[in-house]
């Protein structure tokens, strides 16, 4: 019968412990999730500095979007959010989306859609909304090996492609290290390549709270910041020069043929704005946490990736040995995720585990102890 295949992908997927499943979550924090009726220390937030848990003041904006960006939906307040964060990041031009996986996806299509003669290379662990967007994309696409100069040089140097770009995340999610954003931009530059950053995880934890790029003093050709991270909302800005935006304005389908962010959603997010870069206590809390963290993972011989990020993963190996530890840690109170192929490489299966300003020493010590009694 027709469509039969679906249910043995699903067995195939549930035999390899692979198949994946929503949970109904019924409060959430940055510190404590609600599952069920029972309550966790939740260490798989990305709200890194616990603005969701800050109040908001009345919300005067109307919440109605009416019509996509270039019919109706574009006000005043889309302008004046834009504008915010151009004059922020030192930025000509922006456009909001709904979601980073949009922003991404499409900027990669949109931009190459008219050229013929174009390469875009790829950090070998950038998130899938920009591989996805590069294999769309009407462009070449080669990958180089994660944070290798070298590899990326040779990619450059061997193309004769007029059009060439760099792709790359500036904190990256399931690693959770940084780009070398300076080296990389200055590698573009030496090649005539332009250099487009994701910096969803960055974006508020570092550089003041301004991002990677910021602390790495490097101004992207294209700059895209996702609002669901840090930001504690929802939605992405990607800033770039006032032709990159016309550009997309002409072609970027994603963006043409989608209704606007409400009025509403860029209300919270400008609150929430103000909220992150007057975060300076908040900030340092979240770095006193990781280094705490990593502090007592070292006292336990737990061995933790490179990371100075809120995003510190351990690895498991097996996806079934993952799924066992994740199911161990939450019957002591410890929720956080098994992340498993395709997320990740095969034979690296991982805890993901996420530190927040919100989390107290107590909180990260019973963490300790109860991945000690996983091992």
């Amino acid at each position: 019968m027709a469509f039969d295949y679906i249910h043995d992908v699903l067995k195939a997927r549930r035999q390899q412990h692979l198949l994946r499943r929503r949970v109904l979550v019924e409060e959430v924090s940055a510190r404590s999730i609600r599952v069920q009726g029972n309550d966790y220390l939740n260490f798989a937030s990305n709200d890194y500095l616990a603005l969701g848990d800050l109040p908001l003041s009345e919300l005067a904006a109307r919440s109605g979007s009416h019509s996509s960006p270039l019919v109706t939906g574009y006000q005043r307040c889309h302008q004046a959010l834009e504008q915010r964060f151009c004059d922020l990041l030192g930025y000509q031009s922006a456009m909001l989306f709904p979601s980073g996986f949009s922003a991404n996806i499409s900027v990669l299509k949109a931009l190459f859609a008219e050229s013929n003669d174009a390469l875009i290379v790829q950090d070998k662990l950038n998130h899938a909304s920009l591989i996805d967007g590069g294999l769309q994309a009407n462009a070449a696409m080669q990958r180089f090996n994660h944070n290798n100069l070298s590899h990326l040089q040779a990619r450059l140097s061997k193309s004769k492609a007029s059009n060439k770009l760099v792709v790359s995340e500036g904190v990256f999610s399931m690693d959770g290290d940084c780009a070398p954003v300076d080296d990389l931009h200055a590698l573009c530059r030496a090649h005539d390549a332009w250099f487009m950053l994701d910096d969803a995880h960055g974006f508020g934890v570092l550089g003041e709270g301004l991002g990677s790029a910021v602390k790495g003093n490097t101004r992207p050709d294209i700059l895209v910041i996702t609002f669901g991270k840090a930001l504690a909302s929802h939605g992405a800005v990607v800033l770039a020069s006032t032709p990159v935006i016309e550009l997309l304005l002409q072609g970027n389908r994603d963006y043409i043929y989608s209704t606007s962010i409400s009025p509403m959603q860029c209300a919270i997010t400008e609150q929430r704005l103000t909220q992150l870069l007057n975060a300076k206590a908040l900030r340092q809390q979240l770095q006193s946490n990781i280094a705490y963290f990593r502090e007592r993972c070292a006292q336990s011989s737990l061995a933790l990736m490179e990371s100075q990020t809120p995003i510190q993963p351990l690895i498991v190996g097996d996806s079934e040995s993952a799924l066992q530890m994740q199911t161990d840690l939450r019957e002591q109170g410890i929720w956080l995720s098994a992340i498993r192929p395709p997320t990740v490489a095969h034979n690296t299966a991982r805890l993901r585990i996420t530190l927040t300003a919100a989390h107290q020493q107590q909180d990260i010590d019973t963490l300790v102890k109860a991945l000690e009694s996983c091992r």
